[in-house]
């Protein structure tokens, strides 16, 4: 996979598929490594582009602190390198709330948005504080881990309920030992997802978007993308059986966000 110089840093991205041009923007801490099988699914109708945003995999790991901006405009300039002056954005997570600056910032550039398990921060309400997790002890993170990605997820639940079972125990195979500036580039992500407030500027979105949240999300709870439509000009608002994986959970959820993602 290439790597481009984008604002002074060197971004590693992705592209597969085609069809119309889809940027595809990753969660807190995860990497195209991890993101590739929901890659795979978007390939199969669009052009994909993903990075691994700044401070992640093997993008560059600047100096801090990192703004929402930032990753905005990292965003946009991978869209420009690709030489894309207008394309469909589908933003996950944190992505989402970069999905967000980045429709704010560049409204004509953006055809179709979905923002996916989300916040708009300030009055619209912000996403869980990840950044406090490292306070805590390993079983203590854990547990706040479980609940957070989906509130139903008590020992008894998960008891009674095989895939979540194997949902929380992925989660828990997946947290190797991590260098110090693998370290130091997830806690500067962290720190700029602390700040992120575009509330009052998302009535500058003028395309097409999709908001969808997962009922039993404790990360970003449905209430957030309740916010978030609101403000939008004829957003549409879906949610969905599952926490903050529900495109996991609801078999449903991935083919609407592509069927959305493929309209005029």
């Amino acid at each position: 996979m290439p790597t481009a110089p984008i604002n002074g840093i060197d971004v590693y991205y992705q592209r597969s598929g085609s069809g119309s041009p889809l940027l595809f923007l990753n969660g807190s801490g995860a990497t195209l490594a991890t993101a590739r099988p929901i890659l795979t699914a978007y390939a199969h109708d669009f052009d994909v582009a993903a990075h691994d945003q700044r401070g992640l995999g093997q993008t560059s790991i600047p100096p801090g602190p990192y703004t929402m901006a930032d990753y905005a405009a990292d965003a946009a300039g991978l869209a420009a390198h690709l030489g894309w002056a207008r394309y469909r954005v589908a933003g996950v997570s944190f992505g989402g709330m970069v999905a967000q600056e980045l429709a704010v910032t560049f409204p004509e550039r953006i055809e179709r948005l979905a923002l996916l398990c989300t916040s708009p921060g300030g009055a619209g309400g912000s996403s869980y504080p990840l950044h406090t997790l490292a306070d805590m002890s390993p079983d203590e993170r854990m547990a706040t881990r479980t609940t957070l990605l989906d509130t139903r997820f008590t020992p008894a639940w998960l008891a009674e309920h095989e895939t979540d079972q194997m949902i929380v125990r992925f989660m828990q195979a997946v947290e190797p030992v991590k260098a110090p500036e693998v370290l130091r580039g997830e806690r500067l992500q962290l720190e700029a997802r602390s700040d992120h407030d575009v509330f009052d500027r998302l009535g500058r979105i003028m395309c097409p978007t999709l908001v969808a949240s997962g009922r039993y999300d404790g990360i970003a709870p449905p209430a957030n993308g309740e916010a978030i439509a609101g403000q939008i000009l004829d957003a549409e608002l879906r949610l969905y059986e599952g926490g903050h994986l529900f495109m996991l959970q609801d078999p449903q959820a991935m083919p609407d966000v592509i069927e959305f993602l493929k309209g005029p």
